[in-house]
């Protein structure tokens, strides 16, 4: 064997311990912990009724042969914050917080979403809108009826009760993300329940639902849908995405979106689904969240 051949052959074998220690090395840091945490955002269902989360917790059990924890969160923040810091491992964010948390860990992976069924307002697919609503019979009847009024929002970091009302709406009416310019008061809720129930008792005279935290609200009994009046309606917005630490064993993260993906098969999930009123899981990826990056940016580069 000539120098040259043998140097090849040298540099072969080295590029394939190399190319084999990167994965060995790869598969150890992985991540399989003996039990996952997993959590939401604060929704009607969250705070409602823990049980009707079963279905999947158990199905999440089944596939991943590991406890599940449920971590009740008191914000967007501390969903972003928990997984970003490793102790969360499954979460269900918000479109925008999601891209938030991406930002801070780019590792974070979304692979499903919920498709939601028709509502009071919620139309039926993977998706929902931001709707402007007011008190059926107040003085408020037109978008320029409100110019000077309290406009309630849900969350800093919610997609369709704040960062889109900021972005869209405040455009359509002209003052950009500066929607303090057009309302005499903004204030933060702490979600779109309180957003809905305050303007159904008064307490705000307009706020921006997403139509299916809207239908939960009606769902629960709290309110009617007569007791609303849409000014305005917003695009399609994705729906919230799932998502898990991309850190995790691949593996791992099969068995994940197994258990989501099929669960609508097991007749036993049906409480579930009929509880937050979708039909089932379906895939996601990451692309498909582009179009809030889009207004994530818009606002950065407003200075909001």
């Amino acid at each position: 064997m000539t120098i040259f051949k043998r140097t090849i052959a040298s540099l072969m074998t080295v590029g394939a311990l190399i190319a084999y220690n990167a994965g060995a090395q790869a598969a150890e840091e992985c991540k399989n912990p003996d039990s996952l945490v997993f959590s939401i955002i604060p929704t009607e269902e969250t705070t409602q009724e823990l049980d009707i989360y079963k279905p999947l917790i158990d199905k999440l059990k089944e596939k991943t042969g590991k406890s599940v924890e449920f971590f009740m969160p008191t914000s967007y923040a501390s969903v972003i914050e928990g997984m970003v810091n490793g102790w969360v491992q499954i979460g269900v964010h918000g479109p925008n917080s999601y891209v938030l948390a991406k930002e801070k860990d780019p590792a974070l992976e979304v692979f499903a979403t919920y498709t939601k069924a028709k509502g009071h307002f919620q139309e039926e697919g993977p998706g929902y809108r931001a709707v402007l609503v007011v008190k059926t019979g107040s003085k408020f009847d037109s978008i320029e009826s409100l110019k000077g009024s309290v406009l309630g929002l849900a969350d800093p970091a919610s997609t369709s009760g704040n960062l889109l009302p900021r972005m869209v709406f405040g455009e359509k009416v002209g003052v950009g993300p500066d929607l303090e310019k057009y309302f005499s008061k903004v204030v933060y809720t702490g979600g779109h329940d309180q957003s809905a129930l305050a303007v159904e008792e008064g307490r705000v005279d307009a706020a921006f639902v997403a139509t299916h935290r809207l239908d939960n609200v009606i769902d629960r009994g709290l309110a009617k849908p007569e007791d609303y009046k849409v000014l305005w309606t917003s695009d399609l917005i994705p729906q919230d995405p799932m998502v898990y630490d991309g850190k995790l064993c691949e593996p791992l993260k099969a068995q994940i979106r197994d258990a989501f993906l099929t669960l609508n098969e097991d007749p036993a999930s049906k409480p579930f689904f009929d509880g937050i009123h979708s039909t089932k899981f379906v895939a996601m990826k990451d692309s498909d969240y582009d179009i809030i990056r889009k207004f994530v940016e818009a606002e950065k580069a407003a200075g909001k």
